[in-house]
């Protein structure tokens, strides 16, 4: 019999590793504790607002590499929908100013010097906010690279805040300027946005899961491993709902779970392995309205728009649906949703009223309110530190998750890159 990998983890760290390893000729067991894969980037049917919807909202890079092999191994490059071209519309609630960055395609930064292309009243000198984050030490945060002014205002900061899902201020320097090396650093051609048509489960999830079936893997789901058995330095057997697994000497596996069931799987096999320890939510709160509204401008072409000055950081518009997200947003953990909804509502008004056909209404017909409690770790450098890299004591044994140490913070991006390190750690597949 072929020798198993056992992944353990249905989110889009082991649903990279298992698209990376599936067809090498071994056989592929994905271990999901849920009913559904995807993890914190899936679609749902809402019973509340009486549609499907995705859990959060993530924008997609072109220069994200490992996710457009992963789209391409998968079928789904032909899911995703965009401008086609590095536009990001803004708008400014606290100045009642809004523009569009339009990014030069090469990599010499002609917009800094065409004002309707460029930041409102930014200062080329800012720009060395960019060299200051890229050359970055591991601690030093945002705040401490950003130069004032109109530069790091109205784009860097709510970059920061979306990239890392932390505040500026405690924010690492370093994991955003890896962020930008591989994005702004190279010109527009690299910040194509791109995001799902249809939903995340459209394009991360049931494309994979499709795929891998053709390849006679087998994804379980309502599958937990509650606990590896370990002897002479490898895992053993996994214990699973229906039992012990036994694995044979030619069997491997990768826990591509989140830091705390990771630390609690390991905790008597690996006492010194040290995982992240805070977290940051993150809040979505989409809204439904009885006729798709119509957008006008870059906001039409684009299909989303940057918000500054707001509680939330962007706007998606797809059919009937509006819908924001607010990251680093434990600092709201103590407000009403309620309330905060109708603030957010409130400020989605005044940003989308401009570049609609229509205005929206003084309350949305229907709504709901996401709350991802763990979004991602904190990426603050001292928890930075704390991300272990794929290869563990254990020869048969690979960690994943956007958690561990990729060089990159808590993104789709980081997670998949995450699911391929542990692969080739592995040695499952070659590099």
């Amino acid at each position: 019999m072929a020798a198993s990998v056992h992944i353990i983890g249905g989110g889009v760290a082991g649903l990279a590793a298992a698209v990376d390893v599936a067809g090498s000729g071994r056989r592929v067991i994905v271990h999901e504790a849920g009913r559904a894969c995807g993890g914190r980037a899936r679609s749902y049917d809402d019973k509340q607002l009486g549609c499907r919807i995705d859990n959060g909202n993530h924008l997609l890079l072109s220069a994200n590499k490992t996710v457009f092999r992963y789209l391409a191994m998968t079928g789904a490059t032909d899911t995703l929908t965009g401008p086609g071209i590095p536009i990001f519309p803004f708008a400014d609630l606290a100045e009642g100013t809004r523009w569009t960055l339009d990014l030069s395609r090469g990599r010499i930064p002609w917009w800094v010097f065409q004002p309707h292309r460029r930041v409102p009243d930014m200062r080329v000198l800012e720009l060395r906010s960019l060299q200051k984050l890229m050359q970055a030490g591991e601690d030093e945060t945002v705040s401490s690279c950003l130069l004032p002014g109109a530069l790091s205002r109205r784009l860097l900061e709510p970059f920061a805040i979306s990239a890392l899902n932390t505040a500026c201020e405690t924010g690492s320097a370093a994991l955003l300027g890896a962020v930008v090396k591989e994005s702004l650093s190279l010109g527009g051609k690299a910040c194509v946005p791109w995001f799902p048509k249809e939903g995340l489960s459209e394009t991360l999830v049931d494309p994979a899961l499709a795929h891998l079936a053709i390849l006679h893997a087998e994804v379980r789901t309502q599958s937990r491993i509650s606990a590896l058995d370990v002897a002479r330095g490898r895992v053993t057997a996994l214990h699973g709902p229906e039992g012990i697994i036994p694995l044979t000497e030619d069997d491997t596996v990768i826990l591509a779970v989140p830091a705390p069931v990771a630390e609690t799987l390991l905790a008597s096999h690996l006492p010194a392995l040290r995982v992240p320890t805070a977290f940051e939510s993150i809040l979505n709160l989409h809204f439904r309205l009885d006729t798709p509204p119509r957008a006008l401008g870059s906001f039409a072409r684009a299909g989303f728009m940057g918000l500054v000055g707001s509680i939330a950081e962007w706007v998606f518009l797809r059919g009937d649906i509006l819908s924001v997200t607010v990251s680093a947003a434990n600092r709201f953990a103590e407000q009403d949703p309620d309330d905060l909804a109708r603030t957010i509502w409130h400020d989605v008004r005044r940003a989308c009223d401009p570049v609609l056909h229509a205005p929206l209404p003084a309350t949305p017909p229907h709504q709901r309110v996401v709350w991802e409690k763990r979004a991602t770790f904190a990426a603050t450098p001292e928890q930075n530190r704390l991300r272990p890299g794929p290869v563990t004591p254990l020869v048969n044994l690979a960690l994943a998750g956007d958690w561990t140490a990729t060089g990159l913070p808590a993104t789709l991006e980081g997670a998949m890159r995450s699911g391929v390190k542990a692969v080739r750690a592995l040695g499952l597949r070659r590099p």
